[in-house]
């Protein structure tokens, strides 16, 4: 069974990536020196790392630092990725923080990605800042469902494509559902985290497919 459709369009898309953008800013502009070390539930990447690669999205690094960690992560996308956020959170965290907050309504994207993957990776890189820090920030229902479902679509080289085969996802506090097979439901926001990889909600979720799902995360 495919995701129910949700009544998230482009323009109520960017409308939510500037809302978290700016969410996302404000948490991070209360945070103590300790607290931008803090690891974040991406693994390797601390607090700073995180908000370094939120901030490079609406105003990347010129196309020279392009090329040059290109040719340095020979062709490894993930590691391109990462050699990115590492270089750009050298910066001071308040210039990261402002560089975040004045950016939020800008609707300039890298290429050879879209505003679907930008609101999923807004939303779920704003809970891997938060969560760690025992801070709560709010997403939409309504965008995580769409963010779940887009996440659901992705293989190489973000997620392995078959992590959900024989698995139905179920939210419990919005009409949306995903797959077939066994059942893994709680919250959308959770099942989102989860879809992307991360375990830190399971406490928020149920059924039989749940254990099948987390090993096949665990190892891939």
């Amino acid at each position: 069974m495919a995701a129910r459709p949700t009544p998230l369009d482009r323009e109520h898309s960017w409308q939510v990536i500037e809302q978290q953008r700016r969410a996302i800013a404000d948490l991070l502009s209360d945070l103590s020196p300790q607290e931008w070390e803090h690891p974040s539930l991406c693994a390797g990447w601390r607090v700073r790392h995180v908000a370094a690669h939120l901030a490079m999205t609406p105003s990347p690094p010129p196309a020279g630092v392009m090329i040059t960690t290109g040719l340095r992560a020979r062709g490894d996308y993930n590691r391109f990725v990462d050699l990115l956020a590492r270089r750009y959170s050298e910066q001071p965290v308040g210039r990261l923080v402002s560089s975040l907050r004045d950016h939020a309504a800008t609707r300039r994207i890298p290429r050879l990605t879209n505003y679907r993957n930008v609101l999923m990776d807004t939303m779920v890189h704003g809970q891997d800042i938060a969560i760690p820090l025992g801070r709560t920030l709010a997403v939409p229902p309504e965008a995580a469902a769409a963010a779940t479902a887009h996440a659901a679509t992705l293989g190489r080289p973000v997620f392995d494509r078959h992590r959900l085969r024989g698995i139905r996802l179920r939210a419990t506090d919005i009409d949306w559902c995903h797959g077939a097979g066994l059942e893994v439901r709680g919250p959308i926001a959770a099942l989102l985290l989860l879809v992307t990889g991360r375990t830190a909600r399971l406490h928020d979720l149920a059924g039989e497919g749940l254990a099948p799902l987390t090993e096949r995360l665990v190892i891939t």
